[in-house]
């Protein structure tokens, strides 16, 4: 009877020693060890990787794009992301980055305004520094803009906006043009102005004044 048992028990220490092998073997080499971005244009690949060093010998299988999503919403350029699993032990993160048009300086705070009307922290990047000044708040702008998309203006060609106390709008041109709207109703105004540029005229002109209701002043 005590042989009985005591052969039992090696059994039982054996196959209990078998399944704890065979399960280090099932995750053996699946930890992550290198992670690849891809995509980025404005933000440094190094500032994305920092954000993900906890990834670092996390199991695939237990990879939570919870986790990822906390860490790169820390990056405000960061819009969305997509993750590729790559067996055995790497991962491809491709990310989608906000598209700045302007720079919003309101006093003294400066933000990037985004083409999805967000606006994000402003860092000194080169390929952005010719964007648009707009020295107004964020609010503001926001609705202006969408009337600016909504009359297809050529914001290529703006150098600065201004908004001033009284919320009305000068825009000024990259030749140098000014175009003074009105507090109101300046969607008509600057419809002519865009129709007025197929003018032969349109050249000589630096002052275009729309302030008086039904009228535009030329200078």
């Amino acid at each position: 009877m005590k042989k009985r048992i005591l052969f039992a028990s090696v059994l039982l220490l054996l196959l209990s020693t078998y399944n704890i092998h065979k399960s280090v073997d099932l995750n053996f080499g699946l930890n992550i060890e290198k992670i690849f971005i891809e995509n980025n244009k404005f933000i440094d690949k190094k500032i994305i990787k920092n954000k993900l060093l906890f990834l670092y010998e996390t199991n695939l299988f237990l990879l939570n794009q919870k986790d990822i999503k906390l860490k790169l919403n820390e990056i405000d350029f960061i819009d969305s992301f997509e993750v590729k699993k790559i067996f055995p032990n790497k991962i491809k993160v491709k990310v989608y980055e906000h598209i700045p048009i302007a720079i919003i300086q309101n006093k003294t705070e400066k933000k990037f305004y985004t083409k999805n009307g967000k606006a994000i922290k402003f860092i000194e990047i080169d390929e952005l520094s010719n964007l648009p000044l707009v020295f107004g708040d964020y609010r503001s702008f926001s609705d202006f803009y969408k009337i600016l998309k909504k009359v297809n203006f050529p914001l290529g060609e703006i150098k600065t906006f201004y908004l001033f106390e009284s919320k009305r709008w000068d825009i000024v041109t990259k030749n140098n043009q000014i175009i003074k709207l009105p507090i109101k109703n300046y969607e008509i105004s600057l419809q002519n102005f865009i129709n007025f540029k197929n003018n032969i005229n349109f050249g000589k002109y630096k002052i275009f004044d729309y302030r008086i209701n039904n009228q535009i002043i030329l200078k």
